[in-house]
């Protein structure tokens, strides 16, 4: 891939998002900085982000994107290709907690969380795959979590949707890489963000009150994840390590995190057994990058 990219960031209007379009554009890639409704509910995101930009010269441009919404995923992403000439990075970054015992999380709030955190990165996946596939290169990141390869009790639906986008940015891996693109997944354990601050509770309170003592447990992980919490700074140096690494030599996951959890030892016994897998089925050699590194290394 060339030294500098061209970036699409979703989720971009607080957090991670808006700090990986600050960081990415101050060391020279260009972003598109995405958000849901910056002429309305993120007018102020939106606006200190193009302030920003004008102040310090930054090569970002902020794009509506709703990633629940396949229309406007598609209208984003052709104006990036429109404005820069291609899409180089996708970073698919949008998405919040429910937290709560799993019985109290309602259908409607599991359906409403899957269709951001996993259906999401599936919309714009699917919508700057032909572009990268006409350019030959390309790269998928997907930002995950330390839960989507542990599980925290109180979060048992955020949990799987990280969980399944895991296992779709994997798949992914392995059938682009003979197409010069590469699906990443990196993952953060406990960072200062605004996420803390827009959990979304689980909304049947009746069934929530007849579990007793067990109830104080999303309190209780909460309260221990905000105390113990990193600076995010320490992700988007992450990312940019990531998109700077030359073409073929990336690993398919990456823990950023205060602490493991033991995360980075699943990821180790999770990439000696998919070799096994890809061997089995024969498809060790279709699975490697062009450049002959095997694609899911770590």
């Amino acid at each position: 891939m060339n030294s500098k990219q061209v970036v699409l960031i979703t989720g971009s209007s607080t957090g991670f998002g808006k700090l990986f379009a600050d960081t990415l554009a101050r060391n020279g890639h260009t972003v598109f900085a995405t958000m849901r409704d910056p002429g309305g509910r993120n007018a102020k995101n939106a606006s200190e982000i193009r302030t920003l930009a004008e102040k310090d010269s930054l090569p970002i441009y902020v794009l509506e994107l709703d990633v629940t919404d396949d229309a406007s995923v598609e209208r984003a992403v052709d104006a990036a290709v429109a404005k820069a000439g291609r899409v180089d990075v996708a970073i698919n970054n949008a998405g919040y907690v429910v937290s709560g015992l799993a019985e109290a999380v309602t259908t409607e709030q599991a359906q409403r969380l899957i269709d951001t955190n996993f259906l999401g990165p599936v919309r714009v996946n699917r919508s700057v795959l032909p572009h990268m596939r006409r350019q030959r290169s390309g790269l998928l990141i997907h930002i995950s979590s330390a839960a989507g390869r542990v599980i925290a009790p109180s979060m048992g639906f955020y949990c799987a949707s990280k969980f399944a986008l895991e296992a779709l940015a994997e798949a992914y891996s392995y059938k682009l890489a003979a197409q010069g693109i590469e699906s990443v997944i990196v993952e953060p354990g406990q960072y200062v963000t605004p996420v803390f601050g827009n959990i979304v509770t689980a909304a049947d309170e009746a069934r929530t009150n007849t579990y007793g003592a067990v109830k104080q447990i999303p309190a209780k992980i909460n309260a221990a994840l905000s105390s113990t919490a990193g600076n995010a700074q320490e992700v988007a140096d992450a990312v940019l390590r990531t998109i700077e690494t030359p073409a073929g030599e990336k690993q398919l996951r990456y823990l950023v995190s205060p602490q493991s959890f033991g995360v980075d030892e699943i990821n180790a016994l999770s990439k000696r057994v998919q070799a096994n897998v890809l061997e089995a089925f024969g498809l060790a050699a279709d699975t490697k990058f062009l450049k002959g590194k095997a694609v899911g290394s770590v």
